[in-house]
């Protein structure tokens, strides 16, 4: 904890009553019997005092009553400091940094860097605090100059310096959905990190991890396994997102201590709006996929799913994620037989190869068997139709199969969890 604040104190008071009491002489008291002869000299001295209270007693007349005047009348007190303390080290780029004139104001205040540059910054209305207006630099010393002028008029210089932390490496983090997009209501939002974290440094970034939505919606921040060598985390809603919504998601993680990661390399922030609702319906028992766009059935169109008699060939049961798409995607599988092969207008909806695509081979059974090797298969006109209206984060609801989607299908596996589940996979959970 960095010491406390450098303070100045400046005092200024007078008690003019207590000089009066102070030069009072003290008199003799009478003897018993007989008159008391002073001399004239102790007479003088006795007309001197009373000149001299009367004095003081016209003087607080002036002023009010004296004792009572003196006891009300408060002292003058400034207080100026400035935060980080002088000779702090080590200090957050991040953490509160400003100059208070207490009940002054301040004057040409300068925050300036080892490098002689000035930190812009901002002084408030009423002249009393200046603040940086940024975060500051890591490993950098940073001194102050500039005057705090107390209600009197006494000036008071600022003085002090401080160092910010000079981490031994950072880590960055990006995001996968940029600013101004336009996303299906299934979209999670992921923030990958570049280097792994331990679990006090995913508590302290997911601290640090916001999403504001324009309507109320409920969701959660979960770890999912990650093979980059990195950590990985989503923020899913607990049901679909409401078409329409806007959403902001800022990562604040720039002077956040990640443990052996390292410190936050900057922040990163998105802000993109969800679109319409189309869920695509994929039930392989119909051989067919139906297209639901804001409620209205837009699509009925005969497909052909994985064939069921080969584990490694079924469509996996579950709530999957538009991707991405492309016009043509080489398809390779050796183990059945092929490789770069073309397929044209292809929706992926997994990371383990499955799409949603053209197949003119297979058309004479699409919308009667199943024989795919995981893939859905539409006609070649069928699928351009569908891929025109396909959008990153749509779901596509995968139902009738034998094998359920799960984390052994790719990297995107958000929906295959129960909400309960998902939610224990915070590294705040508990």
């Amino acid at each position: 904890m960095p010491p406390d604040p450098v303070t100045t104190l400046t005092t200024r008071g007078t008690t003019v009553a207590e000089r009066a009491r102070g030069a009072a002489a003290p008199q003799q008291a009478p003897r018993r019997g007989g008159r008391t002869h002073r001399p004239l000299t102790a007479v003088l001295a006795a007309l001197v005092a009373v000149t001299l209270l009367g004095g003081c007693a016209t003087a607080a007349a002036r002023s009010g009553h004296a004792e009572s005047a003196d006891r009300a009348a408060p002292a003058v007190v400034t207080a100026s400091s400035v935060s980080p303390a002088d000779g702090t080290t080590g200090y957050s780029p991040t953490g509160a940094v400003k100059a208070d004139a207490g009940s002054g104001t301040l004057r040409d205040v300068t925050l300036t860097s080892a490098k002689g540059t000035k930190v812009p910054g901002t002084l408030s209305a009423d002249g009393k605090q200046w603040a940086p207006d940024g975060a500051l630099g890591y490993g950098g010393t940073y001194t102050w100059s500039g005057t705090a002028v107390a209600p009197d008029g006494t000036t008071t210089p600022l003085a002090g310096s401080f160092s910010t932390v000079a981490p031994k490496r950072t880590v960055k983090a990006t995001t996968n959905i940029g600013d101004g997009a336009t996303v299906g209501v299934a979209a999670p939002i992921e923030v990958q990190f570049y280097r792994n974290l331990d679990p006090a440094a995913k508590a302290a970034a997911e601290k640090a991890m916001k999403v504001e939505t324009s309507v109320p919606v409920e969701g959660a921040w979960a770890w999912l396994p990650d093979d980059q060598q990195g950590s990985r985390a989503h923020w899913r809603p607990k049901a679909y997102w409401p078409a329409g919504t806007e959403v902001k998601m800022t990562a604040s993680i720039y002077g956040v201590d990640l443990g052996d990661a390292g410190y936050g390399a900057a922040d990163i922030s998105s802000s993109f709006t969800i679109g319409r609702s189309q869920i695509v319906k994929a039930d392989e028992d119909s051989h067919r996929i139906v297209v639901i766009r804001d409620g209205k059935q837009v699509m009925d169109l005969p497909a052909s799913y994985g064939k069921e008699n080969d584990p490694n060939r079924v469509t996996r049961s579950g709530i999957h994620i538009v991707m991405g798409k492309a016009e043509t995607v080489l398809m390779t599988n050796l183990a059945y037989g092929y490789e770069n092969l073309p397929e044209k207008w292809a929706v992926r909806i997994s990371n383990n190869g499955e799409f949603i695509h053209a197949n003119p081979a297979s058309v004479s059974v699409q919308g009667k068997s199943n024989i795919t090797h995981g893939c859905i298969n539409l006609s070649t006109k069928n699928a351009k139709t569908y891929f025109d209206t396909a959008m990153f984060g749509d779901p596509v609801e995968v139902t009738g199969s034998s094998v359920a989607l799960s984390a052994a299908d790719g990297d995107v596996y958000d929906w295959a969890l129960t909400w309960d589940q998902w939610k224990s996979m915070s590294a705040l959970a508990g």
